[in-house]
């Protein structure tokens, strides 16, 4: 029989989870929450280790509606996924995040279940209209300027930002599933099978493509 002490007890995924916010405290009540939907997303991957959240407020008097942002970071075992929302509270930023990042772990599951029985499996109209919502989501260009506050500071033309990027050689269906972990619309990898720099990206609905650099004489 369960006692009071076990019915407030709080759920929590077994993997690690850190909570930071950037220009926020993050108050215990709103930390348990977020452990409590992590444990539910861990279900749909038991290999995830490390949960990283971070809450960040934007004092933007323009942009009120997306001022609260959340990003989560989950680790697994060789594989990496994140998503990433702004609101206008943190509670419906949290909501979002955490339906991308679902959608996310979701698409890769599928896909890693075609990839180990050679064959896609019969998809339920539901299924189906919820992959193309996704695939909708993912493909829409964010309605915020990120550079917005800062036009004066900003020339066009400059690179912005720089990142280097691991060249661990993959096949493609690994590249394919880190790009829907990830949330991203490309993914830059050394193909496994070619050792050449590829970028796989999606296309329209179900499909991807697949670019590859050649030498010169190759071509």
């Amino acid at each position: 029989m369960s006692t009071p002490a076990d019915n407030n007890e709080v759920l929590s995924p077994n993997a690690q989870v850190t909570i930071t916010g950037r220009n926020v405290e993050v108050p215990e009540h709103f930390a348990d929450r977020v452990k409590a939907k992590l444990a539910k997303i861990e279900r749909l991957d038991p290999t995830l280790t490390f949960f990283h959240v971070e809450l960040q407020h934007e004092p933007n008097p323009r942009r009120a509606d997306r001022s609260d942002r959340i990003q989560i970071t989950a680790t697994g075992k060789g594989h990496l996924a994140r998503a990433e929302a702004k609101e206008d509270s943190f509670y419906a930023a949290l909501e979002s995040a955490l339906g991308k990042m679902e959608r996310s772990l979701r698409k890769v599951k599928a896909r890693r279940k075609i990839s180990r029985s050679g064959h896609r499996a019969p998809m339920s109209v539901g299924e189906a209209t919820a992959s193309l919502v996704a695939e909708a989501e993912a493909a829409a260009p964010e309605k915020a300027d990120p550079y917005e506050d800062l036009v004066e500071d900003v020339r066009p033309g400059q690179v912005v930002r720089t990142k280097q990027h691991s060249a661990t050689p993959m096949t493609v269906e690994d590249a394919l599933s880190e790009m829907e972990l990830v949330g991203h619309d490309f993914y830059l990898f050394v193909n496994e099978a070619t050792s050449r720099p590829s970028v796989v990206y999606r296309r329209h609905a179900y499909d991807y493509g697949l670019i590859e650099l050649a030498e010169e004489d190759e071509k």
